[in-house]
């Protein structure tokens, strides 16, 4: 009765201002409207002022100018969603749309059979609950639906009591990317689907209890705590539960678990196949036959609620176009909010992200700022390194020094959030037009850290032409030649080809030898020699692995010239010709 009345509140107070709103536009865009030079507009017998104070004003004060027909799509939808975030349980119980949130998040705990009732147990942990509550957006930024989450506050948990295991897998970006990838070689659409509240599918099997929701305890059983059976948000073990539940389920089902990427899943009906990608509770699948991907839906949707389900456009962050002629990759929007959270909106945007004339030291007579801030930006700009491979080697060199920042780091890290600015639209391109033979492209530079004299290793991965793994990464040991620090730069990307190798065998594509492109003689004339002698015996031996691989003829390194050579955008900075032609060739570029 209580939600009865609220709703019917609430739905009257969503007409008045709807209604509010259509008086306000019928008032302005009336047709008598004289002496536009005066201070005030004439209406009939009524009289509106011509200039509004900027507290009144719906939206922002200098937005273009906006149609009827926006603006009340605009309103209208401000009325059904909440835009502020309450701080606690207190805040939300007295705003309409939040009682409704909290209502949906409890109705969950009963469909799903959550939890029961039970006398407080004298020898038992009692773990406590807390309320979150957060707007959900699109990957435009506007708020699409208020969330309240009831979480138990797992760090309060006793190992070998409330829980034992809490190891989860879950999808690398290499994997999502790779998806991408072969789905443009098969020419098959993405599609994605959210489980609504999916840790709370995962069946416990420890004794663990928790107390009753702040503000909604049982008026006759107020000291009784809840006893849980499924999983709840917050809880050590709570990925772990929910993905033994859907993995169970799905090998039930016809489905084969990849041998490398254990949150891979694969069918095969005769010549037909369907593939679904899973990080926690969201998932990527799709397949070459319409049916199954209907077959697909229908299993997931009859064993647990969705919470979303269509074409794949917006996965971890990442905006994913799906094109006639391939797919595109990018962080727009989080990039867009990358520059606004640091304030560099305004700032001049610059070619390069990285000067070819300053070297970064460790800068010890430097001053000093705030670290919080500083690893607030490299933490930041990480993530974007997700589809940005453009920028991973200016990352890399900025990130060493989170330890002891100075104020030369920071113009450094300002820059390339300035050359951010700049390219908000740059993504990964992923063709049609390519086949599925992986062939690698490794370089290093020679002792370019001024500190230590350590080499960089650079490499870039791709199935046919497209771009999948890319890596650029401080050497552990300090390399006497261009030529040793050629060879351990290949070993490493040996581990990466491997790695897709056997990824591709899951979904079925054979690969035969291994091919990385190498711009040095020596490097590659080592790798074929399994003689030790003076200029080789000095190198670790785990770096030799690749001499096996090149005499069972699984691995081939070739010779490309500099000039042609991928991976030199890894290692170094470059000037600004050189950068954006290779910007391109690896293809990052913008298609709006």
């Amino acid at each position: 009765m209580m939600m009865m009345i609220l709703l019917g509140m609430q739905t009257e107070h969503r007409c008045d201002q709807v209604q509010a709103a259509n008086d306000a536009f019928s008032i302005t865009n009336s047709e008598d409207i004289h002496d536009t030079s005066s201070q005030t507009l004439r209406i009939g017998a009524k009289q509106v002022k011509r200039d509004h104070k900027p507290e009144n004003i719906i939206g922002k004060l200098h937005d273009k100018m906006r149609t009827r027909s926006q603006d009340v799509e605009e309103i209208s939808y401000l009325c059904y969603v909440s835009q502020i975030e309450p701080k606690n349980v207190k805040e939300a119980i007295v705003d309409n749309d939040w009682i409704l949130a909290i209502q949906e998040e409890l109705n969950q705990f009963e469909r799903n059979d959550v939890w029961y009732l039970v006398p407080r147990p004298k020898d038992a942990n009692v773990i406590g609950t807390k309320w979150i509550f957060r707007n959900k957006t699109d990957e435009k930024g506007k708020v699409i639906r208020n969330k309240a989450r009831l979480v138990a506050q797992g760090y309060t948990q006793v190992e070998g009591l409330d829980f034992d295991e809490t190891f989860a897998p879950v999808a690398r970006l290499e994997s999502v990317r790779l998806l991408l990838a072969i789905a443009c070689h098969l020419r098959i659409k993405l599609y994605q689907m959210d489980v609504k509240s999916a840790f709370l599918n995962g069946v416990l099997q420890e004794e663990v209890y928790v107390e009753q929701p702040a503000g909604f305890k049982d008026h006759f059983y107020p000291d009784h705590v809840y006893r849980l059976k499924k999983a709840l948000y917050g809880l050590k073990q709570a990925p772990r539960t929910w993905y033994e539940r859907l993995s169970s389920y799905l090998l039930q089902n016809g489905y084969t678990r990849g041998a490398i990427d254990k949150t891979l899943f694969v069918k095969r009906v005769k010549s037909d196949l369907v593939v679904a990608q899973v990080y926690v509770d969201d998932i990527v699948f799709g397949s070459t036959s319409n049916f199954l991907v209907t077959e697909f839906t229908n299993i997931m949707s009859n064993e647990f609620e969705m919470s979303m389900c269509g074409e794949l456009n917006y996965f971890l962050g990442l905006q994913v176009q799906q094109l006639k002629d391939g797919m595109f990759l990018s962080q727009t929007k989080y990039a867009k909010d990358l520059v606004a959270k640091f304030g560099l909106e305004s700032a001049k945007p610059v070619r390069n992200p990285m000067s070819t004339t300053e070297k970064l030291h460790k800068d010890p007579t430097g001053e000093q700022i705030d670290q919080k801030l500083y690893r607030s930006m490299i933490g930041s700009l990480l993530y974007l390194t997700a589809s940005r491979p453009d920028i991973s080697f200016s990352v890399g060199v900025c990130a060493r020094f989170q330890a002891c920042p100075k104020q030369s780091h920071l113009a450094a890290v300002k820059r390339i959030i300035r050359y951010i600015s700049g390219t908000l639209h740059f993504g990964i391109h992923y063709s049609f037009d390519s086949n599925v033979e992986i062939a690698g492209f490794s370089d290093a530079d020679w002792a370019g850290n001024i500190d230590d004299r350590k080499s960089t290793s650079g490499g870039c991965f791709y199935l046919g032409n497209n771009l999948v793994a890319w890596h650029s990464k401080k050497q552990n040991c300090v390399s006497l030649s261009t030529a040793e620090a050629e060879y351990i730069a290949a070993g490493s990307c040996c581990t990466q080809l491997l790695w897709m190798k056997q990824m591709l065998c899951d979904y079925g594509i054979v690969q035969g030898t291994l091919i990385i492109f190498c711009d040095n003689q020596s490097a590659i004339n080592i790798s074929k020699n399994p003689v030790e002698h003076s200029r080789t015996k000095h190198i670790d031996i785990r770096h030799h692995f690749i001499r096996d691989l090149v005499e069972d003829d699984l691995l081939a390194l070739e010779y490309i010239p500099t000039d042609k050579q991928l991976a030199d955008i890894f290692t170094k900075p470059l000037d600004n010709n050189r950068y954006e032609h290779l910007r391109q060739s690896i293809g990052v570029c913008s298609i709006a």
